[in-house]
């Protein structure tokens, strides 16, 4: 049995490689002072879509400003996923 728990950030370049590798452009939004509270850990974008990208472990939980910032994407008819693993990205069609 394996015990080895990846962190978040690792998880988050595993992804990022996928996506690349995929032909998506990849943005890390480094949350900061000054940032806009919540705002998801990648930005995608690939022939004109446009996908906001929380990454989570599979323990992980969205904070409660990650989910506002969800809210509000979705409000204004943007593309949000939640995803801890390459298979996340897959059934989102990424």
């Amino acid at each position: 049995m394996n015990n080895i728990k990846l962190k978040e950030s690792d998880i988050r370049k595993q992804l990022q490689d996928y996506l690349r590798w995929h032909g998506w452009h990849v943005h890390y939004n480094l949350q900061g002072l000054g940032s806009y509270r919540g705002v998801s850990d990648l930005t995608c974008i690939k022939g004109g879509r446009v996908v906001w990208l929380e990454v989570k472990t599979p323990t992980g939980a969205q904070r409660e400003d990650q989910k506002m910032f969800q809210a509000e994407v979705e409000a204004a008819g943007g593309e949000y996923v939640l995803a801890c693993c390459i298979e996340d990205l897959k059934e989102a069609g990424m």
